[in-house]
């Protein structure tokens, strides 16, 4: 089975986050979550990003990469909304990476934020709402389309849900699609299950 690595958004690991996690778990899949946010809970997207801010970026990568270096190689990267940034990035330069899951976000594989070209073999799966204000009206989705058009769809595959919500995997946050949500989860099992 998968060894998998979740990076949460920015409202931290949630109940949400959590159960998502355990739901892969029950495929069969190892899945580890660390806490960026030293159990820090932000209320709101916008008071979430407002934390990770503070932060700064190179110590919540830092953070990251300290986590991920005491597991094993091979390892499938997938992260929500800023957290699939940090799956992306973990993804396309870490050597002998297996795929990714990027859920609610793409950052461009071309230009000033790209990480770099996509590594040749890996495998990824998007998946974001249609009218999503954070994911398909601020680049995301357009994002991802260049990255599974470059990839191909053997390697590359982009799922969009019909809906404005931005988190609507998170079970424990008012965003939350059920019915979307199951879709996400037999679909990234799915995934998972190939690389097994």
């Amino acid at each position: 089975m998968a060894e998998v690595v979740l990076f949460h958004h920015v409202q931290g690991l949630t109940e949400g986050m959590r159960g998502f996690a355990g739901q892969l778990r029950a495929g069969g899949h190892t899945v580890h979550t660390p806490d960026l946010l030293d159990g820090a809970r932000p209320a709101t997207v916008e008071e979430g990003i407002a934390l990770t801010q503070g932060i700064g970026e190179k110590a919540l990568n830092e953070r990251a990469d300290r986590f991920v270096a005491d597991l094993p190689g091979g390892l499938v990267y997938a992260g929500f909304s800023f957290g699939a940034a940090t799956a992306q990035r973990l993804a396309q330069t870490t050597p002998g990476a297996r795929g990714a899951l990027l859920y609610e976000a793409c950052i461009p594989i071309t230009g000033d934020w790209a990480f770099g070209p996509w590594p040749a073999g890996v495998p990824v799966q998007i998946h974001g709402m249609d009218k999503d204000p954070f994911f398909a009206l601020e680049g995301d989705l357009d994002a991802a389309r260049e990255l599974v058009d470059t990839i191909g769809p053997d390697l590359g595959e982009l799922f969009t849900y019909a809906g404005d919500q931005h988190l609507f995997t998170d079970s424990s946050l008012p965003s939350y699609d059920p019915a979307a949500t199951a879709q996400v989860l037999d679909r990234s099992r799915a995934f998972l299950d190939r690389l097994s």
